[in-house]
């Protein structure tokens, strides 16, 4: 009875046009915009080296949790240059940013004596902490300052806290993080910041959103980041303070009962961090490709949402019209990312675009050829 239920289901989103599948990718050439290593750091000929040389040495597994055997040196090390480069107290390093966030939100932020108030577009990992937390939570609308306000003025609570990502990841557009700590600091809340898309793209150092508007971290007292964006590799952390840290060692239970980063990710994660500080050339030449993009998707009058960001998408709504677009552009060798709900609002079915450094301006015009005529071709 039970796999007859699961059947119906799947059937159901196969009619939908929701159904998920998972491509392996083959030896045909294609020309990838479904990437967020928006650094090119993945491949970087320092990252790949250190990696070699660190599984020479450590082998390929942690073998344990971090509590039991598996933080090493390595570890420490890389929690530490972490906070001096984003001018935090501590650093801890989590498995993934969905358990980071899970991590934090459950373990401070549990129970009905608590209030979370999270931007209704922001990342699962946050929306998804909010329930498993038993805390009280609401969404207020998308960069809705206002709406936010409201939410707060009707929960006169003890215990608040404010999440938001930083760029959010299927609209590209940065959150109003100067407007968020006002707000936080005149309601005594406490504020969370996931800047995954936004560590190592944004800021004149690549500190993120936090360098972008100039806001100290005084204003924000937990950011979460991640490794696989920017800085090419795998994993995430938490930035805070030192109670908040020895808190989520004591009762993050994301951290407690999960294997350790494998000492190779650690040690290739060092050798990006100083490649982001240090080659700034890559922030600078990765905002060319996003003006270039932008200025001459406007000329083309493709459905562009405002983003400033590596992030560009391109809203379709309806799902079929989407699907043929997104084979179109198969034929013709570009590979991206077709983004339908519920990842997304229902009718904002999208084709989202990743520009990264490996991409040329020659890249960016063939792109832009390309999407204009699956758009003719697809009215």
């Amino acid at each position: 009875m039970f796999t007859t239920y699961l059947v119906d289901k799947l059937k159901k989103q196969r009619q939908l046009g929701l159904y998920r599948t998972r491509k392996v990718s083959n030896n045909r050439l294609c020309l990838s915009f479904s990437s967020n290593d928006y650094l090119g750091l993945a491949n970087h000929p320092a990252v790949v080296s250190s990696c070699r040389d660190s599984v020479r040495k450590h082998g390929v597994g942690s073998g344990a949790s971090q509590l039991l055997g598996g933080y090493s040196f390595s570890h420490r090390a890389l929690e530490e240059e972490l906070a001096e480069f984003l001018g935090y107290e501590r650093v801890m390093l989590f498995s993934s940013g969905y358990m980071a966030n899970l991590g934090v939100i459950t373990a401070l932020f549990g129970g009905k004596d608590k209030n979370i108030f999270v931007d209704r577009l922001s990342h699962a990992s946050l929306i998804d902490g909010s329930c498993y937390s038993g805390a009280n939570f609401k969404r207020y609308k998308h960069l809705d300052i206002c709406d936010l306000v409201r939410l707060l003025k009707l929960k006169d609570t003890k215990y608040k806290l404010i999440l938001s990502e930083g760029v959010f990841s299927m609209e590209g557009d940065i959150a109003p993080l100067p407007e968020l700590v006002t707000i936080a600091k005149n309601t005594a809340s406490w504020f969370m910041f996931d800047d995954a898309h936004g560590i190592g793209v944004l800021g004149s150092q690549g500190r993120g959103v936090m360098e972008h508007y100039g806001v100290s971290k005084d204003e924000v007292q937990i950011l979460v980041g991640t490794f696989g964006k920017a800085f090419g590799t795998f994993g995430a952390f938490v930035a805070s303070n030192e109670t908040i840290i020895e808190s989520l060692i004591q009762f993050a239970r994301t951290y407690i009962y999960t294997t350790a980063l494998p000492v190779a990710i650690v040690d290739v994660t060092r050798t990006s961090l100083r490649l982001v500080q240090h080659e700034c050339w890559r922030r600078n030449y990765l905002n060319g490709l996003i003006k270039k993009f932008k200025q001459k998707a406007q000329q083309l009058g493709l459905p562009l949402l405002p983003s400033n960001t590596p992030i560009q998408s391109l809203i379709i709504r309806d799902i079929c019209r989407a699907n043929k677009i997104m084979f179109y552009l198969q034929q013709q060798g570009i590979k991206a990312a077709l983004v339908r709900p519920p990842t997304v609002p229902v009718n904002t079915t999208r084709l989202r675009i990743s520009l990264t450094v490996n991409h040329t301006e020659e890249h960016v015009d063939y792109l832009l050829d390309i999407l204009n005529q699956a758009f003719i071709a697809n009215p």
